[in-house]
């Protein structure tokens, strides 16, 4: 639509575009330096923070990335003259529920609600689509193991959010002034059980594993040690903990979004289909030990 873009990441390599309809300026700067966002943010009108981990590594933490990481976002912002901040946070992140990572979200939020910047804050669900954890991660365990393990003895409701719905509600923030000061939630608008989900997957991919289900302890075992030898681990311990607890509705309860914002796209098999990666299995690349962006 004419804009300007300036993308910004630690890694060059993470910020290669899938469409080059727009060739945005790249910047490889970290969330721990203030002064080159500002020097990134000068000239920009709004800025989009979608930056986050779902598992701590080294200094690589939630409260250096989530909370400090936001705080110097915000900061720079105001530096470079700013007039708006989006952040990207997950639907359950709240205070005092004895998960570091949303409770390092909700301190993230709670930056930008307090920073005197207009804002909009999306809460959002489980976003798959291209390149996402959900589908990539699912689909190299298919073509890996003939066994997969269902979370929990109790299975949860999800509302998947397609990609392409999110960025519509962004991009109406950024631009065109809308959720100005809002906490919006952003769900799916198909709601079904997780095993649902990854039994979809698995039907697009033409794969029967035999599926189990296993209760948290098993998964949260499996999290820990998987963050210890995966570059991007199948599952993390703060992912065994969003599962476990459902993802359709936010917490604490926050403002709905307009009739033309809310999400449209359902969880087709048509749909997964255009989110797949490319077909194969979990390889010595996956790991830890050889190297690469964690």
């Amino acid at each position: 639509k004419g804009h300007e873009i300036v993308r910004i990441a630690r890694d060059r390599r993470l910020t290669k575009p899938q469409h080059r309809d727009v060739t945005p300026t790249e910047l490889p700067v970290g969330l721990s330096n203030e002064e080159a966002l500002v020097q990134g943010f000068t000239g920009c009108d709004a800025v989009a923070h979608c930056a986050g981990i779902n598992r701590e590594l080294g200094e690589q933490n939630y409260a250096r990335v989530h909370v400090e990481g936001t705080r110097n976002v915000v900061n720079a912002a105001k530096r470079a003259g700013v007039k708006k901040v989006i952040l990207i946070s997950f639907l359950r992140a709240r205070p005092n529920c004895g998960s570091k990572y949303h409770e390092s979200k909700w301190t993230a939020e709670e930056i930008v609600r307090n920073s005197g910047l207009d804002y909009t804050i999306l809460k959002c669900g489980v976003i798959y689509g291209r390149g996402d954890h959900m589908l990539d991660h699912l689909s190299h365990a298919f073509y890996t193991f003939p066994v997969f393990a269902l979370v929990g003895m109790k299975d949860q409701p999800i509302r998947p959010v397609a990609v392409e719905d999110v960025i519509k509600i962004m991009v109406a923030a950024l631009t065109e002034g809308r959720l100005s000061g809002k906490t919006v939630a952003v769900t799916g608008p198909e709601q079904l059980t997780l095993a649902a989900a990854v039994k979809r997957v698995a039907k697009v991919l033409d794969k029967r594993p035999l599926m189990i289900r296993m209760p948290l302890a098993f998964h949260y075992t499996l999290g820990w040690l998987l963050e210890r030898i995966m570059r991007v681990p199948l599952v993390s311990i703060a992912q065994v903990r969003i599962l476990s607890e459902g993802i359709v509705e936010a917490q604490p309860p926050c403002d709905g979004l307009p009739d033309d914002l809310l999400p449209h796209i359902r969880y087709t098999n048509e749909q997964i289909q255009r989110g797949l990666p490319d077909a194969g299995a979990f390889g010595v690349h996956d790991l830890r030990c050889c190297g690469g962006v964690a």
